[in-house]
C-alpha cells in the first residue's frame, strides 16, 4: 500500500496548530491573544489549501498599480480609420491588459476564437515584465510570466462563448507550465490537444544536445460545446476516391462491420437482412462464419438506399453490400502533428514581400492561422488575438473570408513598443487590404486612461462619456457615422430630435442614452412601441464603479 507523505505530513502540523491554539486558548485573554488565535485560522486554511497544481510567486506589474487608480478608455485615431466596405475589425493599440478588461465590457461570451501567440520566455529578451526584459538569470523568471499569463487567461475564458476555443502558441521554456495552468483556469476537462508544429528553422537551446525544429499549440475549449471543423481534402487526400457516378466522384466501404465490435450481440440492431439485386436476402455473415452486423440500423439502410449510397457487387463468394462515401463536402479530421505548414523562414518572406524589408523578427505563418480559423470558427464568428505583433491573424481572417464567403471578424490588441502597432500590425492590414482588394474595413483605437482614485463616480462620469462613442462601435461591430440602427444621445436636445425623426426611420434598434437625461412618458412610451433598447451611459460600461 502506498503512503501519501505530504498528508502524513499536513496532518502532523495541523496537530501541532492545535496544539498552539489550545495552549494559547487555556492562557488569559487579551487582544494579543485573539491575533495569535486569528493568525492560527490562516496557516490552518493556508495548509489545508491546494493538494495539486501549479505553485508559483504572484507578482504584480506597473499596469496593476495603473488599473487601481485609473479606468482604461479608447481614443479612436480617425486619421488611421481605413473604409473599405465589408466586415468592420478593430486594431487596440495599448496594454493587453487593459485592452482585455474594456473587451470585458462589450464582448463577454461572445468570442468565438482566440489565438495568442505570447512571449516564450527564453530569457534571450523577448519577455518584457514591468518594462524589463526577464533574462535567464532572473530567479523569479516562470513566476513573472505566469502571473503576467494567468491575469490575462482569466479574462480570455470570460471572453469565450459558449461553443469558444482558445489557441496558444508556445516552446519547450514554458510549455508544461503553461499546460497546467490552463488546466486550472479552463479545466482539464477541457483541455482539446497539444498541437506539435515544424518550425522549419532548427534553432539551438544553450546547453541542450538537440537542436529544436518544433513548437506547440495548446488547445482549450470553454465549455463542452465547442466543435472542430474538419479540414476539406487535398488533391492528394482525394485520390483515394477513385470512383465516380452521376453523382460525383466516390468511394466504397463494406457495409458489415469489421474489426472490433462486429459480432451481431454487440449491437443487435444491427443484424437484419438487405435484398441483393436478384432478391436474394443477404445478412452480415462474418468470413469465419459468425454472425457480425451492418455498419447502420435498419431505418438508416433504408435512407442510405434512397440517397444512392449503396453499392452491391457480385463476386464467385456471392452478393457484397457497400456504403459509398461520396468526396463533395467531406472534410478529414484534423491531426496534432502539423507538419505541412511552410514554417516561419515562409512568414518572414511574407513579411518582406509586404514590406519591402525584414521589419519583423519570428512572425507566425499566415497558414497557421488560417487553419486554426478553419477548423475552430464560424463564418460569422469574432476572433481575438491580443497579442497581435505583426498582425498575422488579421491577415488570415480576411483571406479566409474571401476564401469561403465569410464574413469573420477580427480584434487585434497590441502594445506600441518600437511603434509596432503603428508602423506594422496596422501598416500591414492596410497593404494586405489594398493589394489583396480585400472587402474589410479597420478601426484603430488607442488606450487611454480616466483617474477614477479619490473621485466619485458621478465627478468624472462626463469623461467616460467622451469615450462612449467606441466602446459602442466595438460592441456592435459598427462604423457609428451614417449607422442607423445605433444612437447615441447625450442632450435633452438631442432626445427631442431623435424622438422626433423616428417618425422617418424604421430601422433603430439601440440607443445609448446619457446618465443625466430623463426621458418623460411619452417618450419612454415611444421607445417601448418601437422596441428599442435603451441602455444608459456611461453606467452600461463602467457599472463596477457606481459604488
Amino acid at each position: 500500500m502506498s503512503t501519501n507523505i505530504s498528508k502524513q505530513k499536513r496532518e502532523d502540523l495541523l496537530n501541532k496548530i492545535k496544539e498552539i491554539r489550545n495552549f494559547i486558548s487555556a492562557a488569559p485573554q487579551d487582544e494579543n491573544t485573539g491575533n495569535l488565535l486569528s493568525y492560527l485560522c490562516n496557516l490552518e486554511r493556508d495548509v489545508n489549501g491546494k493538494k495539486y497544481g501549479l505553485v508559483f510567486e504572484e507578482h504584480r506589474e506597473e499596469i496593476d498599480d495603473i488599473l487601481d487608480t485609473y479606468t482604461p478608455v479608447l481614443t479612436e485615431n480617425k486619421d488611421l480609420f481605413i473604409n473599405n466596405d465589408g466586415q468592420m475589425n478593430f486594431l487596440i493599440e495599448g496594454d493587453n491588459l487593459a485592452s482585455l478588461k474594456l473587451l470585458e465590457k462589450t464582448h463577454k461570451d461572445k468570442i468565438d476564437l482566440i489565438y495568442i501567440d505570447p512571449p516564450y520566455n527564453t530569457g534571450n529578451k523577448d519577455f518584457i515584465y514591468s518594462d524589463i526584459f526577464v533574462d535567464s538569470l532572473d530567479s523569479f523568471k516562470h513566476s513573472k510570466w505566469l502571473s503576467f499569463m494567468k491575469k490575462r487567461l482569466l479574462i480570455a475564458r470570460r471572453l469565450l462563448s459558449r461553443k469558444g476555443i482558445i489557441f496558444i502558441s508556445i516552446d519547450d521554456n514554458e510549455v508544461a507550465q503553461l499546460k497546467l495552468l490552463c488546466d486550472e483556469i479552463f479545466g482539464n476537462d477541457n483541455f482539446r490537444g497539444q498541437i506539435v508544429r515544424g518550425t522549419g528553422t532548427p534553432t539551438g537551446q544553450g546547453n541542450a544536445i538537440l537542436s529544436n525544429e518544433i513548437d506547440y499549440i495548446l488547445v482549450y475549449a470553454k465549455t463542452e460545446q465547442a466543435i472542430f471543423n474538419g479540414l476539406p481534402f487535398n488533391s492528394e487526400d482525394a485520390k483515394i476516391y477513385n470512383l465516380e457516378d452521376e453523382y460525383g466522384k466516390y468511394l466504397v466501404r463494406p457495409l458489415r462491420k469489421t474489426g472490433g465490435e462486429d459480432r451481431r450481440e454487440d449491437r443487435p440492431s444491427m443484424y437484419y437482412p438487405v435484398t441483393a439485386p436478384d432478391g436474394t436476402q443477404i445478412y452480415p455473415i462474418a468470413p469465419l462464419g459468425y454472425e457480425s452486423r451492418w455498419r447502420c440500423q435498419e431505418k438508416t439502410y433504408k435512407q442510405l438506399i434512397d440517397d444512392h449510397r449503396i453499392e452491391w457487387k457480385q463476386d464467385k463468394t456471392g452478393w457484397k453490400v457497400y456504403q459509398k462515401f461520396y468526396l463533395d463536402g467531406r472534410t478529414k479530421q484534423v491531426g496534432n502533428l502539423w507538419i505541412d505548414i511552410e514554417g516561419n523562414k515562409k512568414a518572414t518572406i511574407t513579411m518582406r514581400n509586404i514590406f519591402g524589408e525584414n521589419i519583423f523578427s519570428f512572425p507566425k505563418p499566415v497558414e497557421l492561422i488560417y487553419r486554426i480559423a478553419q477548423i475552430a470558427s464560424y463564418k460569422n464568428s469574432c476572433i481575438l488575438d491580443f497579442f497581435a505583433g505583426s498582425g498575422t491573424t488579421g491577415h488570415a481572417v480576411m483571406k479566409l473570408n474571401a476564401e469561403d464567403g465569410g464574413n469573420r471578424k477580427f480584434i487585434l490588441c497590441t502594445n506600441n513598443e518600437n511603434n509596432i502597432c503603428r508602423d506594422v500590425t496596422y501598416e500591414r492590414i492596410k497593404r494586405v487590404i489594398d493589394k489583396e482588394g480585400y472587402a474589410a474595413s479597420l478601426k484603430y483605437y488607442k488606450i487611454d486612461y480616466v483617474p477614477i482614485s479619490d473621485r466619485l463616480y458621478y465627478e468624472y462620469a462626463d469623461e467616460l462619456l467622451k469615450h462612449i462613442r467606441e466602446l459602442v462601435e466595438l460592441e456592435n461591430v459598427i462604423n457609428f457615422t451614417g449607422n442607423t440602427e445605433i444612437a447615441i444621445v447625450l442632450t435633452e436636445e438631442e432626445l427631442d430630435n431623435f424622438i422626433s425623426q423616428l417618425e422617418n426611420s424604421t430601422k433603430c434598434q439601440k440607443l445609448y442614452l446619457g446618465y443625466d437625461i430623463l426621458m418623460d412618458a411619452q417618450q419612454a412610451q415611444t421607445l417601448k412601441d418601437r422596441k428599442i433598447t435603451v441602455n444608459i451611459i456611461p453606467d452600461y460600461y463602467y457599472k463596477e464603479l457606481e459604488g
